[in-house]
């Protein structure tokens, strides 16, 4: 049986990008897992997870917490640097 850490090291996942995915979508980190797993197979998929995390650092950025707008934003430029859209097929 494969176990969550097997799945988000197949799909280059980050602990950090499912934490974001569940906050976004107020949902437990396995289903946000499963979604980010799936869309990350995509173009179109990526760029909504990217969409997703940049909602957040717009968010927290109006709420004047700027050390979650930093942990958002940094998270955000792994997750494209490890997702460059130009290997999506």
């Amino acid at each position: 049986m494969l176990s969550m850490r097997d799945c988000l090291d197949y799909c280059d996942l980050t602990d950090e990008d499912v934490a974001i995915i569940a906050e976004h979508h107020d949902i437990p980190d396995v289903a946000a897992a499963q979604i980010a797993c799936g869309l990350v197979q995509t173009k179109e998929g990526t760029l909504l997870l990217t969409q997703f995390m940049l909602d957040l650092v717009d968010e927290a950025e109006q709420r004047g917490d700027e050390d979650k707008a930093r942990r958002f934003r940094d998270a955000c430029a792994r997750f494209v640097a490890a997702h460059p859209l130009t290997q999506i097929h």
